[in-house]
């Protein structure tokens, strides 16, 4: 097959599935045969802005994968022909999917420097299916943020957002043995999936919040005022307004963990940080957690699959694209770029 199909950018709210030559894979690159790839919130935003490479360039899409090595150039020797594989978009700072020249929605995908960087390719288990294997990429940001979080056992969590990124905290939190985990959403549908995976909902708009968190996880009292005992919360909303209310929310000491993408500047009261001493963690993609994400999904210990929400052929992206961009009615859209 000389030519393949490739969703890219063209412009704001522009996409479309093009025609491009099909990799070949240099001495030290994979090219892997794309099987599932994941429809992410950052591909939405990137079709809203037009793409990150300026007008004229088109963009490619997909960064959520996994499938088969197909080609493997002379410098590779930790993967065969035959192997199964999740691709870390950012090994080799290459970017697939999110401004670099290759993207994961099409049938073949070239991994450049895989010989030189070995992260950017992990090996598959054979308990895992290809479905399982697209959720490491947005499951590793998940976790990386509960890593940088500092979550133990015996901390009462609270997590903003039930998106697959939010109800991915919960799993990972579950599987570190958190047993006191609250879900705030306005999304029914998406706070009953909060709950299937062991966390307490609650809708955005029912009631007091302060309240609730106070009945569930306790007291304390910062400045003579009574406020939930909660240890660690999770932004993962990108709502500047959120953030805000965390910083009323917590108690002395607690932990606010930042994984939702912001687009604007949001106003932050340094005295009431002081006063808290409210430690404010950002947590960015997943330095090292794709090997761990793949151990947790492998043990059994957590079912990950209630998060694909709809399947759809790349060849009717279009559909995908529009039922992901449709809001609460999608978790995780996957595509299957061999069809």
């Amino acid at each position: 097959m000389k030519e393949m199909p490739l969703v890219q950018i063209h412009g704001i709210n522009k996409i479309s599935i093009d025609s491009v030559k099909t990799p070949v894979a240099g001495v030290d690159d994979v090219v892997v045969q794309v099987a599932q790839c994941g429809i992410c919130g950052s591909d939405l935003g990137y079709i809203a802005m037009g793409g990150l490479l300026g007008p004229g360039t088109p963009m490619p899409l997909g960064h959520e994968l996994s499938g088969t090595v197909v080609q493997a150039g002379g410098n590779i020797r930790h993967l065969k022909i035959g192997d199964r594989v999740v691709v870390n978009p950012e090994g080799n700072t290459n970017r697939i999917g999110n401004s670099g020249p290759e993207g994961g929605f099409a049938p073949y995908l070239l991994v450049r420097g895989a010989a030189i960087d070995e992260n950017c390719i992990t090996l598959l288990p054979d308990s895992l299916d290809f479905e399982l294997g697209a959720l490491v990429e947005p499951l590793s940001v998940s976790m990386h943020a509960v890593h940088q979080g500092q979550a133990k056992a015996k901390d009462r969590a609270v997590v903003f957002g039930a998106g697959p990124i939010g109800l991915g905290i919960v799993m990972v939190l579950r599987y570190y043995g958190l047993e006191h985990i609250v879900v705030v959403d306005m999304a029914a549908q998406r706070l009953a999936m909060a709950e299937q995976l062991g966390a307490t909902a609650f809708k955005a708009d029912a009631g007091d919040l302060s309240k609730f968190l106070r009945d569930r996880h306790g007291t304390e009292e910062v400045m003579g005022m009574p406020v939930p005992a909660s240890d660690v919360y999770f932004e993962a909303t990108g709502v500047g307004t959120v953030f805000q209310q965390i910083g009323q929310l917590a108690k002395t000491g607690a932990r606010a963990v930042i994984v939702g993408v912001h687009k604007k500047p949001v106003e932050l009261d340094l005295v009431n940080v002081l006063i808290r001493e409210l430690n404010i963690i950002g947590a960015m993609a997943y330095p090292d957690e794709f090997s761990q994400v793949i151990e947790m999904l492998a043990s059994g210990r957590v079912d990950a699959r209630p998060l694909i929400s709809h399947r759809y052929p790349l060849s009717d992206f279009d559909t995908a694209l529009a039922t992901a961009t449709a809001g609460n009615e999608a978790i995780k859209v996957l595509v299957d770029c061999q069809a």
